[in-house]
């Protein structure tokens, strides 16, 4: 199951108590303060990983929590500080403080601390002055910080496959690399973005749109807050349906309500499924949106030849 969106609490560990002891002699048990300080409690840092791919990690693990910070002891022994803990996450990331609305980006692999562990206590033999030889104070550690985090991963792609449902993105997919997506022939059948490489490029296969999208009909915002990091739209249209100008607007509609900067991404308009219509069906269609000002490709996977045309067309464009 793809997970892009959850929310978590994070909480560091609290620093460690301060000691209150004392030497001993034959003479007396309080010879001197000898208290240690206590350990600092574990911070929590959020790391960017490429080898990720979505938060399914955090489906059932909502909470993340540091160690504390040991306690001091005698003879000046210093707690020891707590590991701290490091939770990797998928570039593309966006952590968001519920409280406080601050916002982190996860772009690559720099490491981002989250929540601040407690501060060791300091033991009695920091308060011994010249007035004071056995002084009976010592500090409690400091609480670690607690935050709650949401986390929301838009998708890394260079490319990224559009269209209404049924289009023929997912056997497109296939064939351009090495991915496994399920493939049918109904609608739906891609529930969640799927992501091939072709030559070192992402290509992501995304759930089909349908009208009202942008208000979470269908699969609705699921899909398409994962087209705002691609860098090229392939627009695929099936060449068998009646309307395929309707289905280019009706995808684009979605785009607009959604976030009108989408509008501006390049893009690529893909005719699928040339194999089953007449080759004078795919040339009406194609004329008509290159005299839009659009760029057209054709494709069918039967076709190795219109596939290799097409891969060498995006790697063109993303090199």
């Amino acid at each position: 199951m793809f997970v892009d969106t959850v929310s978590i609490i994070v909480r560091a560990g609290n620093g460690g108590d301060g000691a209150t002891t004392f030497s001993r002699t034959a003479q007396t048990s309080k010879a001197g303060p000898n208290g240690g300080n206590g350990g600092n409690g574990g911070n929590i840092y959020f790391q960017g990983s490429n080898n990720l791919t979505d938060l399914r990690l955090f489906r059932f693990k909502k909470k993340i929590v540091a160690e504390n910070g040991i306690n001091g002891g005698a003879k000046n022994a210093f707690g020891r500080n707590a590991p701290h803990v490091s939770i990797n996450l998928p570039w593309g990331t966006s952590v968001t403080d519920l409280m406080t609305r601050q916002t982190y980006e996860i772009r690559d692999n720099s490491r981002i601390l989250i929540a601040q562990g407690g501060i060791g206590g300091r033991g009695n033999v920091a308060f011994k002055s010249a007035i004071n030889r056995t002084p009976l104070e010592y500090e409690i550690g400091t609480k670690g910080q607690e935050r709650t985090m949401l986390l929301d991963l838009k998708m890394i792609a260079q490319v990224g496959l559009v269209g209404l449902p049924n289009a023929g993105k997912s056997s497109l997919l296939t064939v351009l690399t090495h991915a496994t997506p399920k493939i049918g022939t109904y609608p739906f059948t891609t529930l969640d973005p799927t992501v091939g490489i072709l030559l070192g490029y992402a290509i992501a296969d995304l759930p089909g749109l349908i009208k009202g999208a942008f208000k979470g009909r269908g699969l609705g915002i699921k899909f398409l807050k994962h087209i705002e990091k691609t860098k090229i739209l392939v627009h695929c249209i099936d060449c068998t349906q009646e309307n395929p100008e309707k289905a280019y607007e009706t995808v684009r509609h979605e785009f607009g309500e959604f976030n009108p900067q989408l509008l501006d991404k390049p893009e690529v308009i893909l005719l699928t499924k040339i194999d089953l219509v007449d080759e004078k069906i795919v040339k009406k269609i194609t004329q008509f949106f290159r005299k839009k000002g659009k760029t057209v490709c054709t494709s069918s996977i039967y076709d190795p030849e219109s596939i290799s045309k097409l891969k060498k067309y995006l790697i063109s464009i993303l090199s």
